[in-house]
């Protein structure tokens, strides 16, 4: 018994000395104070020392692409450092090209501020803000997949451009303990200002479509940033526009469309939109709708795995490139955009690149 009780106290006490010697380099060794932080050499801000690039600029109220909270493991939040940023990490090498690291390219989450830095972002990020809102609504388009409304509640407003994205919030809620944001794109129009439309699917073990699928009600509160994003219609051609989609990623797509309709843009366009069964497919009557409204659009979705009472189109998005797309030699008067998985992204951009598309023409916005 006193064997266990001296164990018992020797390990109290090991724990105890290393949780005060972490207190006191966490307080003292590891205290960089206040450092200046100069971004794109025209803006000065003093930040707090021993925070990584990240965390300081969110201090700042300056938001970049994050989706994995800081921790290393989505390699979007990447800004060029040219000094102070210390030798290039383990841990971002992973996410970064030769070319990256020849200019200098880094993850923002894993520079810590040691010393006075300088860094480049796009200037557009400045225009990012922080917004509060509240559910208005959450639907179920199918099982795995729901449409959300969220009003700005803070007395701001969202401009954005169809097609870009914002980083909705989670909490921490039951299994798990950490805030982390993740992208999704805004599936309203820009000309809705005070209101943002969300097309979120269930992932397994995904945090942030756990929250929004399992804990996020109709009246709560919540927080996105953005917009970001250089996925958007380009509005200074008068080109045909072949849109490719697959579940969520309807999202982008929509936003475009109802921009257009609204703006009555009078250029044709194609949408194939890819599903699993008649089930999976969702805002049918929406898309129709605006089959006679714009000015020459048609929505064509596809079934890879259709019932025998299915009369539409069968297989994959890419037979539909294939099948209903001409060739052509100089790639003139087109342009593509697609919203899915690597995968689709992957072949349906290998299918307009036969049919002509130029690899400039084809847009898209890939989900990892």
């Amino acid at each position: 018994m006193t064997t266990i009780l001296s164990t018992v106290f020797i390990i109290t006490g090991i724990t105890t000395g290393l949780a005060i010697v972490i207190t006191f380099a966490n307080a003292f060794i590891a205290d960089y104070g206040e450092k200046k932080m100069i971004i794109n050499n025209d803006k000065e801000y003093i930040v707090e020392g021993g925070k990584s690039i990240l965390s300081a600029l969110v201090d700042q109220k300056i938001f970049i692409p994050s989706a994995c909270g800081g921790k290393g493991s989505c390699g979007y939040c990447k800004c060029k450092v040219n000094e102070g940023g210390g030798p290039v990490l383990a841990t971002e090498m992973s996410y970064l090209t030769e070319e990256d690291v020849e200019n200098d390219i880094r993850l923002s989450c894993q520079v810590k501020i040691k010393e006075d830095v300088k860094i480049e972002i796009p200037e557009e990020l400045f225009n990012v803000k922080q917004f509060e809102g509240k559910v208005v609504f959450s639907k179920d388009l199918t099982p795995k997949i729901k449409h959300l409304r969220i009003d700005i509640t803070d007395g701001q407003e969202i401009e954005f451009k169809a097609g870009q994205y914002v980083q909705l919030l989670a909490p921490p809620y039951p299994g798990n303990a950490e805030e982390v944001f993740r992208a999704y794109s805004i599936a309203s129009s820009p000309s809705e200002t005070k209101s943002i439309d969300l097309i979120i699917g269930y992932v397994e073990e995904g945090i942030v479509t756990t929250y929004v699928h399992e804990h996020l009600s109709e009246g709560d509160e919540v927080l996105f940033n953005g917009p970001f994003g250089d996925f958007y219609l380009n509005e200074e051609t008068g080109c045909d526009i072949y849109m490719v989609a697959v579940g969520t990623g309807i999202a982008p797509i929509r936003s475009i469309l109802h921009y257009m309709n609204e703006k009555k843009i009078e250029r044709k366009a194609r949408f194939f939109f890819g599903a699993r069964t008649q089930d999976d497919l969702f805002m049918v009557e929406e898309m129709k709708r605006l089959e006679e409204e714009m000015y020459d659009f048609e929505y064509i979705p596809v079934l890879s795995r259709a019932d025998d009472d299915w009369e539409g189109e069968r297989g994959r998005v890419t037979d539909l490139v294939d099948k209903l797309m001409e060739k052509s030699d100089s790639g003139e008067g087109r342009e593509a955009y697609l919203c899915g998985g690597a995968p689709m992204i992957d072949s349906t951009e290998k299918a307009l690149l036969g049919k002509g598309l130029p690899e400039e023409k084809i847009l898209y916005d890939k989900f990892d």
